[in-house]
Formats: structure tokens, C-alpha cells, sequence
């Protein structure tokens, strides 16, 4: 995959990286490949807390470097480019480094059983960090309207808790008078955010079939986060 950014040594060019970051912890997704370590070698330092994808991105290059070379990976420079101002802990690690093409550098050969034992704690950190930032749940309160006043209402709020999904929890109900001899069933319901949609909910499932056998419409009365 080849990656490429504007003058990173602007803050364009920053922003630009900060942006294809966004969602994702390293240049081609979830692990970390060459094209991390080619964009790594030309920023010049840690980008700012302005920049939090790309702060967070350049630690994480920066501690598998260290890893894979403790003592040595100061830094990364991409074939061709020299820095005159070269420290002589880097100019050490060229002289152990056959010239060649970039792609010769194994910063991927075999794992070791401790990096082994190192991405299996991080993954485990990462799902219980996951755990621990549950979704924001909300409260909301439906008016389910019957087709005519010869709806049977004791099956319209059957077809109602009929409808399961992670994250919906049915709660109290009571029948409100509308008028005409007609009644509407009033639910409360609690929903967990990111995985049940009121409007979804209504439209593929209270007023679409089989439910709309017994459900004309509903509306949303109120709707409050928890």
C-alpha cells in the first residue's frame, strides 16, 4: 500500500495525517506495517495534543521501534534522506544496517515469545477498556395506535413485546382513551444508543408486518437520555 502525505514538516501536512488517522490506529488499519514506519521517518518530532490521532500514532511507532531495537531506534530515516545533525547513536545503527531498499529493515520478522506475550496484554487491555465504555442508554415513552376501535388491544401489545433485539427492554404500558370508543397503548422502553434506533424500530418493526396487523401508527411521546 503506498501512503503518501503533504510536507509533514507543515502543519497542513499534519493535519492531513491527523485526518487519515481518524478512526484507525495506524496508517493501513488495525497492525502496524512499513507504511508506518516510512511516514514516521520524515515527521519531525511528536506532533502536538492538536493533533491527537497522530500524537497517539507516533507513541505507538516510536514503543514498538524501541522494542525491536532498544537502545538504538532514535530514529528512522527513509532511503536517500540524511540529516547532518545525526546523532551518534543513529549513525551506529546505519553502520549495523546493510544499505539497500527500506523494505530490507525487518521490523517484521518472527516474533519473539515476549512480543507474543506484549500484543496479547495489549489486546486484552484494549477488550477490557472496550467493556468498561458502555453505550449512553435512553428512556422513551410510545403512543401505539390501533387500526379502529375492533382492534384487539391485548394482541396489539402482544405483537409489541414480540419485538426482541440487543439493547431494547420493554417496560410498564397502560391503554390511554382516544376517542370514538377508541384506545391507544402508551410502553415505556429503554434502549442502549448505539445498537437500537427508535425510528428503525418503528418502521421495520411496529408498523411493518406482522406487527401492522394490529399497529396503524406510533409516535414518540418522549424520549430522555438516561
Amino acid at each position: 500500500m503506498a501512503v503518501s502525505f503533504s510536507d509533514l514538516h507543515t502543519e497542513g501536512g499534519l493535519k492531513s495525517l491527523e485526518n487519515y488517522l481518524s478512526g484507525k490506529p495506524y496508517i493501513s488499519g488495525d497492525q502496524l506495517t512499513r507504511d508506518d514506519i516510512k511516514v514516521y521517518a520524515v515527521v519531525p518530532e511528536k506532533p502536538s495534543n492538536a493533533f491527537p490521532n497522530a500524537s497517539r500514532w507516533y507513541d505507538c511507532v516510536s514503543s514498538h521501534l524501541a522494542a525491536r531495537f532498544p537502545g538504538k531506534a532514535v530514529g528512522v530515516k527513509i532511503a536517500g534522506q540524511s540529516d547532518p545533525a545525526e546523532s551518534a547513536p543513529e549513525k551506529e545503527a546505519k553502520k549495523e544496517t546493510p544499505e539497500g531498499d527500506d523494505d530490507d529493515l525487518d521490523l517484521f520478522g518472527d516474533e519473539t515469545e515476549e512480543d507474543k506475550k506484549a500484543a496479547e496484554e495489549r489486546e486484552a487491555a484494549a477488550k477490557a477498556s472496550a467493556k468498561k465504555k458502555e453505550s449512553g442508554k435512553s428512556s422513551v415513552l410510545l403512543d401505539v395506535k390501533p387500526w379502529d376501535d375492533e382492534t384487539d388491544m391485548k394482541k396489539l401489545e402482544e405483537a409489541v413485546r414480540s419485538i426482541e433485539m440487543p439493547g431494547l427492554l420493554w417496560g410498564a404500558s397502560k391503554l390511554a382513551p382516544v376517542g370514538y370508543g377508541i384506545k391507544k397503548l402508551q410502553i415505556m422502553l429503554t434502549i442502549v444508543d448505539d445498537l437500537v434506533s427508535v425510528d428503525n424500530l418503528i418502521e421495520d418493526h411496529l408498523t411493518a408486518e406482522p406487527a401492522n396487523e394490529h399497529i396503524q401508527s406510533c409516535d414518540i411521546v418522549a424520549f430522555n437520555k438516561i
